[in-house]
């Protein structure tokens, strides 16, 4: 755990390359079990990170942590500091998984942990994952029902990959877990994903965030890690809307135009343009042209086709 000097030089760093100009900035405690720290260890974390929102330099602090580590006392003790989000590690709302996979924690743990952090008003935040031992795709789109049951602010998808040295990595090499592909993983969590969004929760990240120490593969095993997850599953949307539409013409012409907003061009082409290119091949089609409408959402999912 970082001192208060190494802290201190950590925030002081990033404010720097930001500059003046930056936006709204958050002091994050993230990675790990933030309330299981300790009192005093907490408390020394958060009081140099208050110093700089007492100082008008970043406006809040956040953390994330376990649900079983949410109680009455903790949510007392940090009225003493500027904490206004607090995302929890949920990972499933399957009690049976939760036991498989040894969180520690209940889906009733999760349940009440909300229900006190409701009740002190923070914001809140839902982390959940796909691939988990004992999981399968139908227990992950359920347990995103059940996350929207709670009514977070917002929620996190992430796949479950096997990292070198962790006790997954040691079930792996006995045969007895077998993670998701990459194809599955943005299959599931794409589910996953519909969910939220047709009950209007944000999802603000899907996929690991990417670092050197993932992209060099020696920290990764194996399991569904890509440094863009989130545009796969992105772009399998766009591709599956755009299949539903040609489908439904009883003729195709020979070359189609596309029309999406510019900002999601990307996720519509995907990656090496391979969107386009598996709609060629499945319809036939010669050729698509990608037109710039700013009239349709910056980031959903909406595009017209027109022969």
């Amino acid at each position: 755990m970082p001192s208060g000097e190494e802290l201190r030089s950590v925030i002081d760093a990033f404010l720097k390359y930001k500059g003046e100009k930056r936006g709204r900035a958050q002091i994050a405690f993230f990675g790990g079990n933030f309330l299981g720290l300790g009192l005093d260890k907490i408390e020394r974390l958060l009081s140099v990170a208050a110093e700089y929102a007492k100082n008008g330099l970043v406006d809040s602090i956040r953390f994330s942590t376990r649900p079983d580590t949410i109680d009455s006392n903790k949510l007392e003790f940090l009225k003493n500091f500027p904490v206004t989000t607090i995302e929890l590690g949920v990972q499933s709302m399957d009690d049976s998984v939760l036991a498989l996979s040894k969180r520690g924690h209940t889906s009733a743990d999760t349940k009440n942990a909300v229900d006190l952090l409701k009740g002190k008003n923070f914001s809140i935040g839902l982390q959940m994952m796909v691939g988990l031992p004992g999981d399968d795709e139908n227990r992950s789109v359920l347990t995103a029902h059940r996350i929207c049951e709670l009514s977070p602010d917002f929620v996190r998808i992430y796949p479950t990959v096997v990292l070198a040295g962790s006790p997954l990595a040691a079930l792996y090499r006995k045969g007895k877990y077998a993670p998701l592909s990459l194809e599955e993983g943005v299959s599931v969590t794409k589910r996953a994903f519909l969910v939220f969004r047709e009950k209007n929760i944000k999802v603000i990240r899907m996929g690991l965030q990417a670092t050197k120490e993932l992209d060099d593969g020696a920290s990764i095993l194996a399991g569904p890690y890509h440094p863009a997850f989130g545009h796969l599953v992105y772009s399998e949307i766009f591709f599956d809307n755009i299949v539903g539409v040609l489908k439904s013409e009883s003729v195709l012409p020979e070359e189609i135009t596309i029309k999406v907003h510019p900002k999601s061009v990307s996720r519509l082409r995907g990656l090496k343009n391979g969107n386009i290119d598996k709609i060629k091949s499945l319809f036939g089609i010669k050729s698509v042209r990608v037109v710039h409408d700013s009239s349709l959402q910056p980031h959903g999912f909406a595009c017209t086709i027109s022969s």
